[in-house]
């Protein structure tokens, strides 16, 4: 068979469109949302609230960092947690230490969560010397910045409508 350049360029340019469609895919799988990795860590998805923009993790130390567009206040129960726009710490099965970006407020203060570890069905929250433990069912579900899991469709409006008024 005889190959005009013409039939060789048409060749050439079907491989390269068949490895890239190829590669989209495969790396289209790879892809898992920060929620998932935390599953696979053995951790409830709601120890995150909804929203996350994106994440970094190097997967051979558990080094991680995770982003939200803007700071996340909101209170579970007589807590009040606050999430700032980059969370960073390292991630081992049932252990998140070294965190930094995540807070809640003791009276008037507000202190650093530190580290969460899970035992069983519960999760231990440590914020230096103190920690206080809860079920881990009570993080099935991922709170909403601004609410919580106290949130009534109007609240969630007035937030859509302030989330694009205030972005340029």
């Amino acid at each position: 068979m005889h190959w005009t350049p013409i039939c060789t360029m048409a060749f050439l340019c079907a491989i390269f469109l068949f490895l890239t469609l190829s590669f989209q895919t495969i790396s289209g799988r790879e892809t898992k949302t920060v929620y998932e990795v935390l599953e696979e860590y053995d951790f409830p998805i709601g120890i995150l609230p909804k929203g996350i923009t994106d994440y970094e993790l190097d997967t051979s130390t558990g080094k991680f960092s995770v982003y939200l567009n803007s700071t996340c206040t909101f209170k579970i129960d007589s807590y009040e947690l606050k999430y700032k726009t980059t969370v960073t710490g390292v991630i081992t099965k049932d252990k998140l230490s070294s965190l930094s970006g995540v807070q809640v407020k003791v009276l008037f203060f507000w202190l650093n969560i530190d580290q969460v570890t899970r035992d069983d069905d519960e999760l231990e929250f440590s914020v230096g010397i103190a920690s206080a433990n809860f079920p881990v069912s009570n993080f099935a579900e991922c709170p909403t910045c601004g609410c919580g899991f106290d949130c009534n469709s109007d609240e969630l409006e007035k937030m859509k409508l302030n989330c694009h008024s205030s972005s340029y």
